[in-house]
C-alpha cells in the first residue's frame, strides 16, 4: 500500500518516468552457456573432421551439384573441413574458459567449416549448425572476454608435438579413406610415409585415381600447413612468462611479515620467488598465488592486517574472472577459511592438520616419548653430534656444502613443495633462518662421506618473531635411521636460546581420517577411508608424516582447501600436484639443470639489492 500511495504521488507530481518495456530477447546470461558452446564446437569439429576423411558420410543426392563445380574445389572444401574441424576441437577448451581469443578463432572456423559442409559433405543440416553456434557466439560475445594466460615460447613445442602427433593420426586415416580408388595394394609402411610426405608438400609412394589423389594431397597439405602456421606463430609471438615476485614487491611482503608475521605459520613461505602477489588497494594485505593449468592457486592466510584482508582477496577474484582462471586456496587455517567463505562464497574443505609444538611443553620424559628418546639416545651413541644455528651465523664455505648436501639428498629430478616450502637455502636476505645440521664424531672412526661429517639437516623458516617453520627435512641415506628425529630434538632444545617458543612440523593431510579410522568402533566408511589413505601411502607420504608427527605429541591445527564447487577439485587436485612436484611438468624445457650449480642472480638484504654467486 505504502508503494502505490508513493508512485501516485510521483505521478501527480510529474516527476516518475514511465517504465519502458523490457525487450523479449533480454535474458539473464546463463552462467553455463560457455561449457555449452565448448561442447558444441568440439562436435562440430568433430563432425567436420569425419566428413572430410570419410566419403561415406556424404549426401549423394547433391552429386549432381558436385559434377557441376570445377575439379578443385573438391580437393580444397576437403581440406578446408579437416583443418576447420581440428581448429574447433583445439578451440573448445578455451570457449569454456571464456577466453576471448578462443571466441575470434572460432567465429572465423566456424564459417568455415560450414562451407566446407555444404560443399564437401553436401550436407544442409552440418552447415546450418555451424551457423547456429557462430551465430550464439556473436551473440553473447560478452561472455567470452577472459584474457589469455601467461605464456612463453615454450608453449609452441607442446603444439608442434600435439598438432604433430594428430595430423599424423589423420593423415593415416586420409589415406586410408579411398580404399576403393587406392592402385596396387600399399603396405603400411607406404601409407606412413605417403601420409609424412604429404604433410610437408611431397609426393607419396601410394597412388589413386579420380579426384581422390587432390582430394588426399590437398589435405595433407593443410594438415601440414595448419601444424607448421600455429607453431610459427607461437614461437614467434611476444613471450609474456609467467610474473614472478618482484625485489619490490617482496620487500613490502617483508614489511607486512614483520607487522603481522605471528598470525600464520606459513606466511613466510609467501616469499617464494616462483609466485605472484597482489594487494589491497590499502597496501596492508596481500595475496600470493601461481597459476597452474589455468587454476589460480593461493597458499596459506592472505599476509598483513585482517582488515584489509577482503580488499587483497577481492583483487584475487577479480583477476581470476577476467583470466578464467579457476580459483583454490591451499592450506589456509580455519580463521582464513571463514573470510575466503564468507568473502567470496566459495565452499571449504579439511585438508588436513599441521603439526606445532610448543617449546616449553617439550619433554623427552615419560612413556609417550619412550621411542624418541631411545632413538635420540642411539644415534648419539652412534658417534653423531647436531648444531643448531641462525643462518647468519654460518660461514659461506659451510652454507655452500649444506646447500649442495641437501641438493645431493633430494632423491628426485625436481625440487618439491609449494605451499609449504621456500625453495631455497642460504639466501642472504633470510639470514633469520634456523639451520640445524648433525655430524659424525670423526674422533669416534666413522668415515666421512661426499659433503664431510655432514649427515642431516633441517632448515626452518621465521614464524613471526617468536616462532619457526619446518620447510626442509634431508637426510644422508646411507646414514642409520632416526636423524631426523635427533635434529628435530635437538631444534626444539635450542629453540629458548634462539627465542623461539612455538615450531611448525609437518603438514599430516588427511590426519583426522587417519586417526579416527584407527580408533576401536570406526564405522565401515571411515575404516574403508582409512585403508585408501594407507595404500595410497605407498606413493604420496599420508601415513608416514602423521606417525612422524604423533611422535613428538604436538597440538594438531586444521589446515583447508578453498574451491568453487566439487567439479573443481579434479582439476585443482591435479594442478596442486603438481606446483608441488608430484608430477613432471607437461613439457620439460632442454638444457635447464635439475641440481643446483653456482650462478649469479640478485638477492636482497635487508632492503637492498645486491649480486653474489648463490647456488
Amino acid at each position: 500500500m505504502t508503494s502505490v500511495t508513493a508512485d501516485a504521488a510521483n505521478n501527480s507530481r510529474g516527476t516518475a518516468r514511465p517504465r519502458r518495456p523490457r525487450p523479449l530477447l533480454r535474458r539473464p546470461r546463463p552462467a553455463h552457456l560457455p561449457a555449452l558452446v565448448g561442447t558444441a564446437c568440439a562436435l562440430i569439429g568433430l563432425l567436420d573432421i569425419t566428413a572430410a576423411i570419410s566419403p561415406r558420410f556424404r549426401h549423394t543426392r547433391m552429386h549432381a551439384l558436385t559434377e557441376a563445380m570445377p575439379g578443385a574445389l573438391e580437393p580444397v572444401t576437403a581440406a578446408l573441413a579437416i583443418c576447420a574441424g581440428v581448429l574447433l576441437l583445439l578451440l573448445a577448451h578455451g570457449l569454456r574458459r571464456r577466453k576471448r581469443r578462443a571466441w575470434t578463432a572460432a567465429v572465423v572456423s566456424l564459417p568455415a567449416g560450414a562451407l566446407a559442409q555444404l560443399l564437401y559433405r553436401h550436407s544442409l543440416l552440418g552447415a546450418l549448425l555451424s551457423l547456429i553456434l557462430c551465430a550464439l557466439l556473436l551473440r553473447h560475445r560478452g561472455e567470452f572476454a577472459a584474457l589469455p594466460d601467461p605464456r612463453s615460447r615454450w608453449r609452441a613445442l607442446a603444439a608442434f608435438l600435439l598438432l604433430g602427433t594428430l595430423s599424423v593420426t589423420l593423415g593415416l586415416a586420409v589415406v586410408d579413406a579411398h580404399p576403393g580408388q587406392v592402385i596396387g595394394r600399399p603396405g603400411v609402411a607406404d601409407r606412413l610415409r605417403h601420409a609424412l610426405f604429404g604433410l610437408v608438400g611431397l609426393e607419396g609412394p601410394v597412388d589413386y585415381t579420380g579426384r581422390a589423389s587432390w582430394t588426399v594431397g590437398y589435405s595433407l597439405g593443410a594438415l601440414g600447413l595448419l601444424t607448421a602456421a600455429t607453431t610459427l606463430y607461437l614461437a614467434l609471438r611476444p613471450e609474456q612468462p609467467a610474473a614472478r615476485l618482484s625485489r619490490d614487491d617482496e620487500i613490502r611482503l617483508r614489511q607486512l611479515l614483520q607487522q603481522h608475521g605471528d598470525r600464520d605459520s606459513l606466511g613466510h613461505f609467501a616469499l617464494r620467488r616462483d609466485k605472484s602477489v597482489l594487494f589491497s588497494p590499502s597496501g596492508k594485505a596481500a595475496v600470493c598465488y601461481r597459476v597452474v593449468g589455468g587454476v589460480m592457486l593461493a597458499t596459506g592466510d592472505p599476509l598483513g592486517d585482517s582488515e584489509a584482508w577482503p580488499g587483497a582477496i577481492e583483487r584475487f577474484m577479480e583477476q581470476a574472472r577476467l583470466h578464467a582462471w579457476t580459483p583454490a586456496v591451499m592450506g589456509c587455517s580455519e580463521t582464513g577459511a571463514q573470510v575466503w567463505t564468507r568473502e567470496t562464497g566459495l565452499d571449504a574443505l579439511e585438508l588436513g592438520d599441521e603439526a606445532i609444538v610448543h617449546v616449553a611443553d617439550f619433554t623427552l620424559s615419560g612413556r609417550a616419548m619412550r621411542n624418541v628418546r631411545q632413538m635420540v639416545k642411539r644415534i648419539e651413541r652412534g658417534g653423531h653430534r647436531t648444531r643448531v644455528r641462525r643462518a647468519a651465523d654460518l660461514c659461506p664455505e659451510e652454507m655452500e656444502r649444506i646447500r649442495r648436501a641437501a641438493a645431493n639428498w633430494r632423491g628426485t629430478d625436481t625440487e618439491r613443495g609449494f605451499s609449504m616450502a621456500l625453495g631455497r637455502i642460504g639466501d642472504p636476505a633470510d639470514a633469520d633462518c634456523v639451520i640445524a645440521t648433525a655430524h659424525r664424531n670423526a674422533d669416534q672412526g666413522n668415515e666421512t662421506g661426499p659433503h664431510g661429517d655432514l649427515t642431516a639437516v633441517l632448515h626452518f623458516v621465521p614464524w613471526g618473531t617468536d616462532g619457526m617453520s619446518l620447510e626442509l627435512m634431508r637426510r644422508d641415506r646411507s646414514a642409520a635411521p632416526g636423524l631426523n628425529e635427533l635434529l628435530i630434538v635437538a631444534a626444539l632444545q635450542a629453540a629458548p636460546g634462539l627465542g623461539v617458543q612455538r615450531v611448525s612440523l609437518n603438514f599430516a593431510m588427511f590426519r583426522s581420517a587417519l586417526a579416527r579410522g584407527e580408533r576401536l568402533g570406526a564405522g565401515p566408511v571411515l575404516r574403508g577411508w582409512c585403508r585408501l589413505l594407507v595404500f595410497l601411502s605407498r606413493w604420496f607420504q599420508i601415513e608416514s608424516l602423521y606417525k612422524f608427527n604423533a611422535k613428538f605429541q604436538p597440538r594438531w591445527e586444521p589446515r583447508f582447501l578453498i574451491f568453487p564447487s566439487s567439479r573443481d577439485l579434479p582439476r585443482i587436485a591435479f594442478a596442486a600436484m603438481r606446483a608441488e612436484g608430484f608430477l613432471p611438468p607437461l613439457i620439460r624445457r632442454p638444457f635447464v639443470r635439475t641440481t643446483a650449480r653456482p650462478r649469479t642472480r640478485p638477492y636482497l638484504q635487508g632492503h637492498e639489492v645486491r649480486t653474489r654467486t648463490r647456488s
